[in-house]
């Protein structure tokens, strides 16, 4: 990992200079750096701007600003969107009350083949440095990314791969540089990217580093790591440190584009939840895509075909001490094939759609004592369908998908429990959608949709210890395909600088799967004894002789749930002369039950309120603003609840454009977050309740830093 890390640097170090040298010729002969289009495609490839579904995009000064190190904490102050939070190092969205691969998490439209999803202290191996924007589908998304998206959707986009021209005839370069400083953590992070090239090619490069220490908590938390403090005002063992880099081509066309990119990440964080334990993960990944538009051909029936790939090597190994343990390892691709054809009038309106193929196959692998699932394969491939039909009034989309999934255990070589098996499924899912536009002002939106979702090969197939959630897991091989029926409504209403939406949604499972604690029941993490005991004559040992380390067991079942809730958000201008007041409002409630159990579902947010006071005038800006976690009772029975807590944060930002240096765009940021430096544990993190007291979220940060575009 040392040669990972120096390789790494020394890129950076190499490209920020030279980057900086170019900046008077830039100035002479590009326009601006690139920016993503403002048009939503994660939630309709047609490039429409009314969704009948909820949709969130995060870019530009708003993902600066709410920019964490982590893709769950980015994104946690959205409406329906919460974070797992297994420390500061890793956590993954929790999207209307669902996480882990149920949240389908995509990078420019394809899969990240990673191993978050099995495990909360796994990270999620994207810097959020290397993100231009964060797009987020709230509810089922199973119609164009699979029935493993019901949850909803999370695309990171960039500009790796160029999908048009950046410059003229003439050429040019165009780049970005940021760096950053945080008190709570003594991070520092810094990042460069370089653009150039015509209008025939583009051609792009990143690097990006950051390092941080043990993260500052508003209370004393206990450590028993090796030169650590033994009581100290630090979340134990949460320092990380992480590196990469990309590189990327297009070849642009008049009628489309082909480009490739080369991206390498590599991590080494701690897990919090042991004093002594560290993460070293490492993923590469390759990406092609390429469009192909204003097609004559095929009796004018289809008018654009794009295709992708991408191809993805995974590991991670984790370290007690600096010693090697358990390794995990997750590579495979993931490949799409999308045509639209032409638009056409039929019912009084104007029918348009996309008809795609996509498959993905993966191959995972544990060893070591902490290996609770056996090697395994999974592939599935799917024929999906979106049309959609515009109206005077707004319009219907109608879509389809039908999906083949195939989950493979291959045993384990030195685990005789893991037996080979192989477990196939048919799915099938629709969604049908409206959207209406009641005066230009008002506008309603619905969506019914049916999903239906393979069980992963953890669900079918674990057995064995699972640190990250203090469980014995044991799968059920004879798990059918989830199904579920969604309701979503929604109202917006937009006039002149204001705006509002509501949204409401019901999630109905006939058979959730879910990992359900067996009542009296313990194993032993060693061995897999049933109800071990305590040798009297040799303590800590077994009756059997392996060490006694007993812990709940936890099988995968299946049960009906429900869920529901709701979401709103909102902008009143409240002054309007040289200089900008907006007051941003922001909440959201989810109820989540174990309907077969007459119990709530674990790791639900509250209810959550949020309020921003954002100022403008000239290049100057300022917000102040809170959210607010109510206590969360709804709990299981042997659940701890968590408190109530608000949270302050403040921000002030400068924007200029030197005239020293022309062309460039200069934003300076200060952020404070956590300002009242308030102790507050979240409910939705699973060491709430298998570690309490032991990961608080993190206290009083100050962030201060430099983005300069050219």
């Amino acid at each position: 990992m040392k040669k990972l890390v120096s390789c790494r640097l020394a890129w950076l170090s190499f490209a920020a200079p030279f980057s900086l040298a170019l900046i008077p010729h830039a100035a002479a002969q590009t326009t601006a750096l690139a920016t993503l289009p403002e048009v939503v495609v994660t939630a309709n490839p047609l490039g429409a701007a009314q969704l009948a579904a909820p949709v969130n995009a995060l870019g530009g000064l708003n993902l600066l600003l709410r920019r964490e190190g982590t893709l769950g904490e980015t994104l946690s102050s959205t409406p329906g969107v919460a974070s797992t939070y297994f420390g500061p190092n890793a956590s993954r969205p929790i999207i209307r009350g669902q996480d882990g691969d149920r949240i389908r998490i995509l990078s420019n439209g394809g899969g990240t083949l990673d191993a978050s999803g099995l495990s909360y202290d796994h990270a999620v191996p994207t810097d959020m440095l290397s993100v231009e924007r964060i797009e987020v589908l709230r509810g089922p998304g199973a119609l164009l990314y699979g029935g493993a998206a019901v949850g909803g959707v999370v695309n990171m986009l960039d500009t790796r791969i160029a999908r048009q021209a950046l410059f003229g005839p003439a050429g040019g370069v165009a780049g970005k540089f940021d760096l950053g400083l945080s008190s709570a953590e003594r991070g520092k992070n810094a990042a460069a990217l370089l653009e150039t090239g015509t209008e025939k090619y583009a051609l792009h490069v990143d690097v990006f580093s950051r390092r941080s220490s043990d993260v500052a908590a508003p209370t004393d938390l206990a450590c028993a790591k090796a030169g650590s403090p033994a009581l100290a005002q630090r979340i134990c063992n949460s320092a990380a440190q992480s590196q990469g880099g990309a590189m990327g081509g297009s070849l642009l066309f008049d009628r489309g584009y082909v480009g490739a990119s080369f991206s390498g990440y590599g991590s080494v964080y701690g897990t919090v939840a042991e004093d002594e334990v560290t993460i070293d993960m490492r993923q590469r990944r390759t990406a092609l895509e390429g469009e192909l538009r204003g097609i004559s051909g095929l009796g004018g029936l289809v008018t654009a075909v794009k295709a992708q790939y991408s191809h993805s090597d995974y590991t991670h190994t984790e370290l007690d001490a600096g010693a090697p343990g358990t390794v995990f390892a997750n590579k495979g691709h993931d490949w799409r094939l999308e045509a639209k054809h032409a638009s056409f009038k039929t019912l009084g309106g104007q029918l348009q759609g996309v008809w795609g193929l996509q498959g993905d196959s993966s191959q995972f692998s544990a060893d070591g004592a902490e290996a609770f699932a056996p090697y395994s394969k999974s592939k599935s491939t799917a024929l999906f369908i979106l049309e959609e039909l515009s109206q005077p009034w707004g319009k219907l989309s109608l879509g389809a998908r039908a999906e083949s999934a195939r989950v493979r255990s291959e045993g384990h070589p030195t685990l005789a429990k893991f037996a080979a098996d192989q477990k196939s499924f048919s799915l099938g899912s629709y969604a049908l959608g409206g959207v209406w536009n009641l005066n230009p002002a008002w506008q309603l939106s619905s969506n019914l949709s049916h999903s239906q979702r393979a069980p992963k090969d953890y669900e079918l197939y674990a057995d064995g210890p699972h640190i990250a959630t203090a469980a014995y897991e044991v799968g059920n091989a004879n798990l059918a395909k989830e199904k579920s029926t969604n309701i979503d409504l929604g109202v917006a209403w937009k006039q002149g600088a204001h705006r509002f939406a509501l949204s409401g949604f019901v999630s109905r499972f006939s058979n959730y799967i879910f990992a359900d604690q067996t009542a009296g029941v313990t194993r032993n993490a060693s061995d897999g004894e049933l109800n071990p005991t305590d040798d009297p004559a040799n303590p800590g040992t077994s009756l059997l002789g392996s060490p006694f380390e007993p812990q709940p067991e936890f099988r995968y079942q299946q049960v009906q749930a429900r869920f529901y809730g709701l979401e709103a958000s909102g902008k009143l201008r409240l002054m309007d002369a040289g200089q900008t007041l907006d007051l941003e409002l922001r909440g959201d409630l989810v109820r989540a039950d174990n309907l077969s159990a007459a119990q709530p579902l674990p790791r639900i947010a509250p209810v959550r309120l949020g309020a921003t006071l954002v100022w403008a005038q000239a290049g100057w800006g300022a917000r102040l603003g809170f959210d607010h976690w109510a206590a969360q009772n709804r709990v299981a029975a042997g659940q701890t609840a968590s408190g109530a807590y608000t949270l302050w944060t403040a921000a002030l930002t400068y924007r200029a454009a030197p005239a020293a240096l022309k062309g460039t765009q200069l934003t300076w940021y200060a952020k404070l977050d956590n300002a009242s430096n308030r102790l507050a544990y979240s409910a939705t993190s699973i060491l709430t309740q298998t570690a309490p007291g032991k990961a608080p979220l993190p206290g009083r940060s100050l962030k201060v830093g430099l983005q300069a575009a050219f």
